[in-house]
This record gives structure tokens, C-alpha cells and sequence, in this order.
């Protein structure tokens, strides 16, 4: 398990990576009317691929480790709902939005999913936000 728990720490660096990049080309896109390429719809299919990747080791994680604590399980729970969220620009991939939507709507679902990343990762104990301090 700590091979996947490695895996699962590593990759949540590289979906950080990736949303950061994609905040900026998303609202610079948006901002500057650019054309919506097939690059800006693999960034965003990247971004999703990573989250799907991650939800799958902390799957494997919480199987594997066979224990189900209210605190995993806040924090499954939220992150199953970010994943859900980033899969949502697959609705309107082949749909006739006009660029700059798409270029909006792509970056609402990634600023959604930073959101619900944040409360997922402030459910697990010892992190930064963890306000139980000697409780």
C-alpha cells in the first residue's frame, strides 16, 4: 500500500500542476475571445484523466487499507464529487457553444473543482486546515 499511497501523493502534485496551467489558458481564453482548439480540449481531458487516476488509487487506497473512518469517507465522498465535476465538460464537448463559453465553462468547472478538493483534503486529520488542535 505505500507504493499507491506514493503514487496517489505524487499525482496530486501533477493534478495541481495542470488546474494551475489551466486557470490561466481557460481565462485567458475567455478573457481574450480566443478559438477553442483541440489542445485546450486535451488540456481539459488531461486534467480529467488525472483526476480519474487519482480517484482510482484512493479507491485502491480504501479498499486496500480496509478501514472506513468518518474522516475517509468525508474525504471520498467529496472527491467522487469533484471527479463528477470535472467530467461535466463532456456534455457540451461536441456541442455548439460558442468559444468563449466554452473557454468560461471549462474554467468554472476547474475553479469548482479546486473548491471541492480543498474541503475533501481539510476532512483528512493532520492537515493544514485541520482546526481540532489538541482535541
Amino acid at each position: 500500500m505505500d507504493i499507491v499511497l506514493g503514487l496517489h501523493s505524487i499525482v496530486r502534485w501533477l493534478v495541481v500542476l495542470l488546474a494551475i496551467g489551466a486557470v490561466f489558458k481557460f481565462a485567458m481564453g475567455w478573457l481574450q475571445k480566443m478559438e477553442y482548439k483541440p489542445m485546450d480540449r486535451g488540456l481539459m481531458s488531461g486534467f480529467t484523466g488525472l483526476m480519474d487516476l487519482q480517484l482510482l488509487l484512493g479507491i485502491i487506497l480504501l479498499v486496500g487499507l480496509g478501514s472506513y473512518t468518518r474522516y475517509q469517507m468525508e474525504h471520498s465522498v467529496t472527491m467522487l464529487l469533484a471527479v463528477g465535476l470535472a467530467h461535466l465538460p463532456m456534455r457540451w464537448r461536441n456541442s455548439a457553444l460558442a468559444d468563449d463559453l466554452k473557454f468560461r465553462n471549462n474554467l468554472f468547472v476547474i475553479l469548482g473543482v479546486i473548491v471541492l478538493v480543498l474541503v475533501a483534503i481539510a476532512a483528512l486529520p493532520g492537515n493544514r486546515w485541520d482546526f481540532n488542535v489538541g482535541a
